[in-house]
């Protein structure tokens, strides 16, 4: 799943004549969720939606966690952040993203505690081309 997640965004960089990359970005990630959402990442993980903010050049992605991975206190001691920033900085996927100085923001949410939010985090060109 992950790597139609990254081709939705690597297909931003391909902009077409008429329409500008934030526009196609735009337009790609609302097609994804459409299209795609929700969708089973792995056992405990599900992908609800995938955005890009115009206004803040912030690429999201929204996901819902379960089971055992619905765990607040788990989270923080597995140090997410440092891992999905690799992930950010290794991925080709996201090249388009970080050549243009785009945010990268992940949301997780509990599925059993609905609305509450277990981990977020955004990336910024200061974060990824250090």
């Amino acid at each position: 799943m992950k790597k139609i997640v990254y081709t939705l965004l690597a297909a931003c960089l391909l902009t077409a004549c008429q329409e500008s990359f934030e526009d196609r970005c735009a337009r790609e990630a609302k097609e994804f969720t459409q299209k795609k959402c929700p969708a089973q990442i792995n056992h405990n993980t599900v992908i609800d939606s995938m955005t890009f903010d115009k206004q803040t050049l912030t690429v999201s992605y929204y996901y819902t966690l379960s089971g055992n991975a619905d765990n607040a206190m788990a989270i923080q001691q597995t140090n997410p952040r440092e891992m999905l920033l690799k992930e950010v900085k290794n991925s080709t996927a996201l090249s388009g993203a970080r050549e243009h100085g785009y945010n990268i923001r992940y949301v997780y949410r509990s599925q059993a505690n609905k609305g509450m939010v277990l981990f977020e985090t955004t990336y910024t060109d200061k974060d990824y081309n250090q």
